[in-house]
């Protein structure tokens, strides 16, 4: 199917909107809990436009590919929503500043808002002038899927069916208790060394959607973490007679191996994914300094000729709404009391608006150019937050603003200009889909703005509802970004880091770096645990196997496998905002013994886990070639 350049096709239609809300909520809540255990999100834009085929198909109701397209794009807004939030806001929680639902969902909204507008001017420079040297990759299989679509819905089988895995697995471990959590064993010879896996098919479908080599990466940091570092804190400690520093309480033989990750693990792991966020914008450096250039020469040159009227294909939203977005969210963050979390002064206040304004404008830029090269999946977001929030902190700190609120309001800057960042990206493969499907630019920036209106209420729910029911940093919702800001924060402010442990784990991942890998990947497996880390790297394995056997491109992003793991992720994690809700309303019990316990549940829980694995299989197999 070629482009459509006049308007004969329907596009801005109720049914269109209305889908893309309701898939928007969907992957809003499911990438929010995701993020939350693993501190990863997936696009939902593929899955988004084949879902939408599939529902207009149960209404009897074929749509155009214009109105897919435009689905998928407010039901892809959610997204970047979930992706900022969760890297910031559960610190929050543990602070003792719980957040009222209405100010997470303001924040959401307003680096939402912050992101389209921004994005807006550099549609032209970005999508149309170089579309030869950005490819947008994931916006260029997007529109591929949605031609390929537009004549059956076959695809979407997989993903109801993934739906439907990875609900079952985690209601039959989270609500009716059958099988353990997870299953492990102790290392002989190392100790305090346990090697675990979760049963946890949205972590397996995670690692399948990464391929291969990105989950080798992470499992290897968590390896690192678990039958090294842990081993050898245990060994150093076992003859000491005093608490080890930072533990001021109990002694190192005394402790577990998760007393162990707690007390001293964490902050190793925290240094590291500093150190790889900070590398990470550092070796973007080069592209963000020549993507602002290219963006403001861009901007600056002047169409040569009279000007005609704008062909609907070129069309964006008004000029008065990109200057109008971008100074209501500084002034609202600015002049609002409240929008910041702390409830800070004026004067502070204005520090953080202009900072939100300054770090927020310039990320977008970046990020919209960023993915062009390397995609969403790559785009160094943790690293922009990192960066925003140093640079506040560090301003913060020399003005001697360091009272509790103020840690908050640097937080919640941080959670904006990520959200920014982030939906400048997602908005940004989009826009590229609907250049190539000859989609009207104005009506996909409406639909993402509408998007965000709602998948803010439906993100911000999520944060709140997980929060309550299990709490951050917990063994069920680690937040580990978050848990990094909180940690950076804290350390710039009251200067009470370890930095010992820190400055050892910057060590271990500029070794990552200097391997050849990316260190923030490697880092984060040495922050969180192998149990977590285990289930994605067999993902990857089954994504490699499924590749030789069928001798498709590893690369290959709209195969039956790819959608059934998009499935998976989707509904483990609306079970998973199910199971929060119960037990949030004292209806469901946090946990119990398992009903299947010892050997019993060690079978159960690997069977479980080969059945997930088969069904991906599988579906990967069905891929044509």
């Amino acid at each position: 199917m070629t482009k459509v350049q006049d308007g004969s096709l329907a596009e801005f239609t109720l049914k269109a909107v209305v889908t893309g809300i309701l898939l928007g909520i969907v992957f809003g809540a499911a990438n929010a809990y995701l993020g939350l255990r693993v501190g990863m999100t997936v696009s939902a834009s593929i899955p988004a436009a084949v879902m939408t085929v599939a529902v207009f198909g149960v209404l009897r109701k074929k749509g155009t590919i214009l109105e897919a397209n435009l689905s998928q794009t407010i039901g892809s807004a959610s997204t970047a929503l979930a992706t900022g939030a969760i890297f910031t806001i559960p610190a929050l929680f543990l602070w003792g500043m719980v957040p009222p639902f209405v100010q997470v969902a303001v924040l959401c909204l307003l680096g939402g808002i912050l992101g389209v507008s921004a994005m807006i001017p550099l549609r032209r420079l970005l999508i149309v002038r170089e579309k030869d040297t950005l490819p947008y990759p994931e916006g260029m299989a997007c529109a591929e899927v949605l031609r390929a679509t537009a004549e059956g819905t076959s695809g979407s089988a997989w993903i109801f069916r993934g739906m439907a895995v990875g609900a079952a697995v985690k209601l039959a471990v989270s609500l009716l208790f059958l099988v353990p959590s997870e299953i492990g064993a102790k290392i002989p010879f190392l100790p305090k060394a346990e090697a675990a896996i979760e049963i946890a098919p949205a972590l397996i479908a995670v690692g399948f959607i990464l391929g291969y080599q990105q989950s080798a990466v992470v499992v290897a940091g968590s390896i690192v973490s678990a039958f090294a570092l842990t081993p050898l804190i245990a060994w150093i400690g076992a003859s000491l007679s005093a608490p080890l520093y930072p533990e001021t309480v109990k002694l190192v033989s005394q402790m577990d191996a998760g007393d162990i990750w707690s007390r001293y693990v964490r902050y190793i792991g925290a240094g590291a994914v500093a150190t790889g966020g900070i590398v990470t914008v550092l070796h973007n450096l080069p592209s963000m300094v020549s993507a602002f250039r290219a963006v403001a020469k861009g901007m600056a040159r002047k169409e040569e000729g009279p000007r005609l009227e704008v062909e609907r294909t070129d069309r964006d939203l008004h000029g008065g709404f990109v200057i109008g977005g971008i100074l209501l969210v500084v002034l609202v963050a600015g002049l609002v009391p409240g929008v910041f979390a702390g409830n800070m002064p004026l004067v502070p206040r204005l520090v953080c608006a202009a900072g939100v304004g300054v770090f927020g404008v310039l990320f977008v830029a970046v990020a919209a150019r960023i993915v062009g090269i390397v995609g969403v999946s790559s785009q160094p977001t943790s690293g922009i937050a990192l960066v925003t929030i140093l640079g506040i902190a560090s301003i913060f700190a020399a003005a001697g603003w360091i009272q509790p609120g103020a840690r908050a309001a640097v937080l919640t800057v941080g959670t904006i200009v990520a959200i920014a960042a982030s939906k400048a990206g997602d908005i940004s493969q989009d826009l590229k889909t609907g250049y190539l499907v000859g989609a009207t630019p104005a009506r996909q920036q409406l639909g993402q703005l509408i998007g965000a209106s709602v998948a803010c209420w439906a993100v911000a729910g999520t944060i709140l509802l997980l929060g309550s029911a299990y709490g951050f940093g917990s063994k069920e919702l680690p937040a580990p970004q978050a848990m990094l800001m909180k940690t950076i924060i804290e350390g710039v402010l009251a200067g009470k880091l370890p930095w010992g442990l820190v400055l050892s784990g910057g060590g271990i991942s500029l070794a990552a770096s200097l391997c050849g890998v990316s260190g923030l990947a490697f880092s984060i497996g040495v922050y969180l645990p192998l149990a977590s880390m285990a289930p994605v790297y067999l993902g990857g394995c089954l994504r490699a196997l499924v590749a030789r056997r069928t001798g498709a491109a590893p690369t290959d992003e709209s195969n039956p496998g790819i959608l059934a793991a998009s499935g998976i992720v989707a509904g483990e994690g609306l079970a998973g905002v199910l199971v929060a809700a119960l037990v949030g309303l004292k209806w469901a019990p946090r946990e119990m013994v398992p009903r299947l316990a010892g050997d019993l549940g060690l079978l159960a829980g690997a069977g479980l886990l080969l059945l997930v694995s088969a069904f991906l299989v599988r579906a990967g197999r069905r891929v044509k070639t």
